[in-house]
């Protein structure tokens, strides 16, 4: 009897996931630069297209940028994995893809990596970009140059140039406030054992 009622929740399951599936709208693929959000303008996206197709020829590696409205309830990892392998972002047999997705009103962004460049580009120096490169000019409320930075600087860690910016302030790397705080408890200490 056991068994019986796992088939019915199994086939259940399996069908409101690819209801889930089935609800999101992946826009399509356009160009090297697909600007659905319309951060853009059009001769940023020119540029950008241009020097997206120039490094595509000169190392077979794909970059494209997508920028959306939102994202349709996903999180933005998962709708970025997801969009990558519809679009079948990269060359088959070395998925070397990538791609820079934002999404406008999440105010979110990710460097999805295909598993051929994961090696040229790591997790650590796609957080680097985002941290030091996008958000910064995000921040100041200009996409158009976060975008453009952030794209660069994949190009450059796909080619090997890319030197992370360490974005710790001088306080931080000298411990702080709690390296001061710990000090001062210490010499009141000291002050109270002596005394």
């Amino acid at each position: 009897m056991g068994r019986l009622w796992r088939l019915p929740l199994l086939v259940l399951l399996a069908g409101w996931l690819s209801l889930s599936q089935a609800e999101v709208s992946f826009p399509p693929l356009s160009g090297r630069v697909v600007d659905q959000a319309g951060l853009l303008d059009a001769a940023t996206e020119a540029r950008l297209s241009q020097l997206l197709t120039a490094h595509e020829q000169a190392s077979s590696d794909q970059l494209v940028v997508v920028t959306l409205s939102d994202l349709q309830g996903l999180p933005i990892e998962d709708f970025g994995y997801q969009l990558g392998r519809h679009w079948g972002i990269g060359q088959q047999g070395k998925d070397n893809g990538v791609l820079l997705l934002v999404a406008r009103d999440e105010r979110k962004v990710r460097i999805e990596v295909g598993y051929g460049l994961e090696g040229a580009l790591p997790d650590a120096i796609a957080a680097n970009i985002i941290q030091t490169r996008i958000l910064p000019a995000f921040k100041r409320g200009d996409m158009v140059a976060g975008i453009l930075a952030g794209s660069q600087g994949i190009m450059q860690a796909l080619a090997g140039e890319y030197q992370p910016v360490d974005n710790t302030s001088k306080a931080d790397k000298q411990g702080g406030p709690w390296l001061f705080i710990l000090v001062v408890i210490a010499m009141i200490v000291l002050h109270n054992l002596r005394g």
